[in-house]
């Protein structure tokens, strides 16, 4: 079924690492809201794709909305699209948003899962990443979460900082595992273009964590989670039994998703759609019924690319019936070489990586690609 995903574009503070589309002025807030509002109204008639399977409240920092403009935001979503009683809705939340009232509030409102940006629980690396909680913020915010009912939620970490080593990585894990978190969303730091951890790698301020780090980190990573019941269900994410996230299993494997926001993305299953990434932008376009968007229809052969960057990420992997173009055709001798490598299992027409594989699974992916 498909998803909906709402982009709340305001932050508290712009995090070095960060290339999402955000503002930490709230001045264009309600004017926003405002033409997220009307979007709805205007997309839903056209987004047929059955009920809903989840909604996510994504950002930016959507945490920073009051209660009654989530509430606002919920009501239209439930007038205008049929929602599956089971649906899973999450927010986006800073430990620095977190109190019991809020988190008592959200729940009332039908928010049934919290994706809490944690990120660290040492004071030196969220003052490195530019995080506006602390570390005693994050810790009181589980503990509030843990107890407040939730259907289920879960928490980000980051490694591959620089200078990390086995023992805080260790001890990162060990935290978040003895306060009961079901889920971990667990990413290695990226430098990404025109953001100020780039400037500060460009500068020489800052000098990466190398490869091999990396590498470790993340085989610990997965030690850890496997040891403790999680499964290892996409590359980035563990999850208990009945944990796992809904959402965005959706983008994982191609099913429709309608995003609505600045810089929100949707996909039909035919045509993607991606907003402009800028507040006034979107809201005068919206008010005005002008141009907001951009779209394509990716070709066949750039749909199986999709689908094996995305798929291979995932512990299903890829059927490869299911793809648009024949891969083997082209690329078998590329899939035998994976699989005698161990880094590829092939097996009842599927390709999946193997625990080797997953160091390098966007290189796999590259290899497989098909151009024209």
């Amino acid at each position: 079924m498909p998803g909906l995903y709402l982009h709340i574009p305001f932050c508290r503070r712009a995090c070095t690492y960060c290339d999402f589309h955000f503002s930490t002025s709230l001045g264009t807030k309600d004017r926003v809201l405002k033409a997220m509002a009307r979007e709805l109204e205007e997309r839903a008639p056209g987004f047929d794709n059955g009920p809903l399977s989840s909604i996510y409240f994504g950002g930016g920092s959507p945490s920073l909305l009051e209660p009654r403009e989530l509430e606002a935001l919920l009501d239209r979503v439930r007038r205008l699209f049929t929602v599956d009683p089971e649906a899973e809705v999450t927010l986006e939340a800073n430990p620095d948003d977190i109190t019991a009232g809020r988190l008592a509030a959200w729940r009332q409102l039908g928010i049934t899962r919290l994706s809490l940006g944690t990120q660290s629980f040492r004071e030196d690396r969220l003052r490195f990443m530019g995080r506006a909680h602390t570390a005693p913020d994050a810790l009181r915010s589980i503990d509030l979460i843990a107890k407040a009912g939730f259907r289920s939620w879960t928490i980000d970490l980051i490694y591959g900082l620089p200078g990390m080593d086995r023992a805080e990585w260790d001890e990162q894990l060990t935290i978040a595992l003895d306060h009961g978190m079901p889920h971990l969303s667990a990413y290695c730091l990226t430098v990404e273009p025109r953001t100020a951890l780039a400037h500060q790698v460009a500068n020489g301020t800052v000098v990466p964590a190398t490869d091999t780090d990396t590498a470790a980190q993340f085989d610990r990573l997965m030690d850890r989670m496997e040891a403790a019941g999680f499964l290892h269900y996409e590359i980035s994410n563990f999850g208990l039994p009945g944990h796992l996230a809904v959402h965005n299993r959706s983008y994982w494997t191609g099913a429709p998703y309608l995003g609505i926001g600045p810089s929100a993305h949707s996909f039909d299953g035919r045509t993607r759609r991606w907003n402009v990434a800028h507040n006034v932008r979107y809201a005068q376009g919206v008010e005005e019924g002008a141009r907001y968007w951009e779209e394509e229809t990716p070709s066949p052969l750039e749909r199986t690319n999709e689908m094996l960057l995305t798929g291979l990420r995932t512990t299903e992997g890829v059927v490869l019936s299911g793809l648009p173009v024949d891969v083997l055709e082209e690329h078998g001798d590329v899939v035998r070489r994976y699989v005698e490598q161990g880094q590829l299992v092939h097996t009842d027409g599927r390709i999946a990586l193997t625990r080797t594989g997953k160091h390098f699974a966007d290189r796999i992916a590259s290899d497989l690609f098909l151009v024209p």
